[in-house]
């Protein structure tokens, strides 16, 4: 089992308009999850999409899910389309309506990205249709990847496969079997449903961010689950009850008039310290973060670092004390691709 981390939160609040997620780790911002009220995610949900045009050239189709809205799809990426409605043609064709779950959302000038390859996550697994293989979280020992495989093997089918998470560790043999039979019900159930609805029906949504975060985040190392917002605390107090209910009394309502959540764990400093080009270490040296379109650059200066005399020595302990706090910040700000 991975190790646990000490003191580990999720503090949960409202910004400025905005849900703001916090994952804290010995009493430092490690994750901010920043989600806009009022503006649903589409990242996730599944619809009945009609195929508006093929584009051959690019071997893609544009398939729209809702009036308006067309989204990419990559046919070599879903060579098994779940239909609801079929043209007379044998391959995919404009007219035709299937099942199709959004996996980006736009950026800019994208448009939303769709698939045929129908995911449903539960706390321990993730159902994977059209791919049938079982997979395991990187993160389990090689003990714990072949027992668990062994244990999914009875679950195995033509028609989906498994992703055995993290958190599955810490789970019973009887409570992989359970979220199991209950994924595989929600899959079904959700094929039953599209045969009786229309187009451009949302037949799956996805979660608010805030409570996939109770979710995804690792529970062996969360102590803690804290809000000062009351119709937050009423949300997740209901999800928590139906979907994880060993981790209900993680759960607490913060009540404090002369010091809110907020400026106790001083979540707006780190926030904006979170966006800085600029992050101090406390040898006194310095990050220079600088994100380009093609790369990130990290540059690692001495700055104010008055210490050994010894230049081997010195170079050595801000390397050390910057590849940790380098490996903080890309947590922190999500930072990916070249690096």
């Amino acid at each position: 089992m991975p190790d646990k981390e000490k003191n580990s939160k999720l503090v949960i609040t409202r910004d400025g308009g905005q849900i703001l997620t916090t994952l804290l780790q010995d009493g430092k911002p490690v994750e901010f999850h920043l989600e806009p009220e009022g503006e649903d995610s589409l990242l996730g949900n599944i619809y009945i999409g009609k195929v508006q045009n093929i584009v051959k050239n690019i071997q893609a189709a544009f398939i729209e899910i809702k009036n308006g809205l067309p989204c990419y799809y990559a046919l070599e990426e879903n060579p098994k389309p779940v239909y609801t409605s079929k043209m007379n043609s044998r391959r995919l064709v404009a007219g035709d309506e299937l099942l199709v779950q959004v996996s980006r959302e736009n950026m800019k000038t994208k448009a939303p990205t769709v698939t045929s390859n129908l995911s449903f996550t539960g706390k321990y697994l993730v159902l994977t249709s059209g791919n049938t293989r079982i997979g395991v979280s990187g993160k389990l020992s090689p003990f714990q990847k072949k027992e668990l495989k062994n244990l999914m093997e009875e679950y195995r089918c033509e028609e989906y496969g498994w992703i055995i998470r993290t958190n599955a560790a810490q789970a019973s043999a009887e409570e992989l079997r359970q979220e199991a039979v209950q994924l595989v019900q929600q899959y079904k159930n959700l094929k039953e449903r599209a045969r009786f609805r229309t187009c451009f029906s949302c037949l799956y949504q996805t979660p608010k961010n805030y409570l996939t975060q109770l979710r995804d985040t690792y529970s062996g190392k969360l102590e803690a689950i804290l809000t000062d917002d009351r119709e937050l605390y009423d949300s997740m107090h209901e999800f928590l009850a139906e979907c994880q209910p060993e981790d209900l009394e993680k759960l607490s309502f913060y009540e404090d008039a002369l010091l809110p959540l907020d400026k106790l764990y001083n979540l707006d400093q780190a926030l904006k310290d979170a966006l800085k080009e600029r992050v101090w270490l406390k040898s006194g040296a310095y990050l220079i973060i600088q994100p380009t379109e093609a790369l990130t650059s990290i540059d690692v200066n001495t700055g104010k670092y008055d210490g050994h005399k010894n230049q081997e020595a010195t170079f050595l302990k801000i390397n050390l004390e910057a590849a940790r706090e380098i490996a903080r910040q890309l947590r922190l700000r999500n930072i990916s691709g070249i690096i």
